[in-house]
């Protein structure tokens, strides 16, 4: 039985292949009962996201076992081999296993270290496991791989740092203010970023969310996820006094806020400080408010240089990441390497047991028959000695026979034979 996790990725394929070759929720359950039902499949796994569409399979390793996968997956997707061979990567045994490792630590990620896809690998394993039988190993792989991620995100600082706009906002003001359970946010804006950033928020309790938008209709959507009142732009000069922190980012081609606005705000507040975070380009509110008393005003490029600077001491710790990765998945091999064994032990012991139930039976019927107790126990011992050492002493002389000094001495080690 061999492992092998075969797909495509964000470093492999461009977005326009990625889309064609991902499995919807919809159709998962078809397309494994379809993978499973290929000869040389013994059990699957799916994983599919924006990112990456990957096989990780349980098979019996045959010479024409690629061609006859990469034919599966096209004649599923429609698509030609030529235009997927090219993109494909493949990972067998330890390759395998150190993969699914590094992708469900988020080593693998387009973003590093970004802990969404723990989840996805999680969830991806259990809709494959849903109705559809999984091999031992392969459940195996996907357990140890949770575990190991686990321990990538305790023991090092691979997720610790903010490397998105939205994340690095919010992570800035917590540095500013001690909690953000007494604040107030208004977020201007209700894009991709500004979503992120609302459930960022959310997660730290904050004390009320504010989002204004241009459309009140795609701003409630979001605001009836996280809490937040929704109110248009043009309620923004009468309602920014209320905010403590500001983060916003439009496609508006000129400011939202300004200096006077600003002003008025920071009279009501009786100067209490407002953090603005301006992640738009080009920018919402205008330069010159951050040059106000009591206005800490930081832009996009402000806080690009702390994702950067993140970003580096992510990469110090995916290098912590990738030493626990080798070390587990070499581990992992190691067990699954001996699993190959336990049948053979079983059979050795039940031939073990075989001979002593044997000779035990016929030493019971000599003492039954009046024989010397002494001299029975001296036959059993020497009858069983012999029988046990018979197949080791003939696989002794083979070796010494044939000069193989490798298996005479795997032999002596097996022996415990110094």
């Amino acid at each position: 039985m061999t492992l092998l996790a075969l797909g495509i990725n964000h470093k492999t394929a461009p977005v326009a292949l990625r889309e064609r070759v991902t499995f919807s929720p919809d159709t998962l359950d078809q397309a494994l009962s379809s993978l499973l039902a290929q000869p040389l499949v013994q059990g699957g796994v799916v994983l599919s996201t924006c990112n990456r569409t990957e096989l990780y399979l349980s098979v019996e390793q045959q010479e024409n076992l690629q061609e006859e996968l990469v034919k599966w997956l096209c004649d599923y997707h429609h698509l030609s081999a030529e235009e997927v061979r090219k993109s494909l990567y493949w990972h067998h045994d330890d390759e395998a296993v150190s993969h699914l490792m590094r992708v469900a630590s988020g080593l693998d990620s387009l973003v590093l270290g970004e802990p969404q896809i723990l989840g996805q690998v999680k969830k991806a394993f259990a809709d494959s496991h849903r109705g559809q039988p999984i091999a031992s190993e392969l459940e195996r792989m996907f357990q140890k791989s949770f575990s190991v991620a686990k321990r990538v995100r305790t023991e090092t600082e691979i997720g610790a740092s903010a490397v998105s706009v939205a994340f690095a906002a919010c992570t800035l003001a917590r540095q500013i203010f001690e909690s953000l359970a007494d604040v107030t946010v208004l977020l201007v804006g209700a894009g991709d970023t500004i979503e992120l950033a609302a459930r960022h928020l959310r997660e730290h309790s904050v004390k009320k969310l504010i989002i204004a938008n241009r459309t009140r209709e795609r701003a409630q959507t979001l605001a009836d996820e996280v809490g937040a009142e929704v109110i248009s732009l043009a309620d923004i000069d009468a309602r920014l006094a209320e905010a403590d922190i500001i983060i916003s980012s439009t496609a508006s081609p000129l400011p939202i806020i300004g200096k006077g606005m600003m002003e008025r705000a920071l009279k009501k507040r009786r100067n209490q400080p407002m953090l603005l975070v301006d992640i738009a380009v080009p920018r919402d509110v205008e330069p010159e408010v951050g040059k106000l008393a009591n206005a800490y005003l930081y832009s996009v490029d402000d806080l690009q240089a702390i994702i950067e600077s993140n970003m580096a001491q992510r990469k110090a710790a995916a290098v912590e990441a990738e030493s626990i990765v080798l070390q587990e998945s070499s581990e992992f091999m190691s067990w699954l390497r001996a699993q190959s064994a336990v049948e053979t032990i079983r059979d050795y012991r039940s031939q073990a047991e075989q001979i002593r139930a044997e000779l035990e039976a016929r030493a019971a019927l000599a003492l039954q028959q009046g024989a010397d107790p002494l001299e029975v126990m001296r036959d059993l011992a020497h009858k069983l000695t012999n029988r046990l050492i018979h197949a080791p002493t003939k696989s002794l002389q083979q070796a010494a026979r044939d000069g193989d000094d490798e298996r005479l001495q795997i032999l002596r080690d097996s022996l415990g034979l110094d």
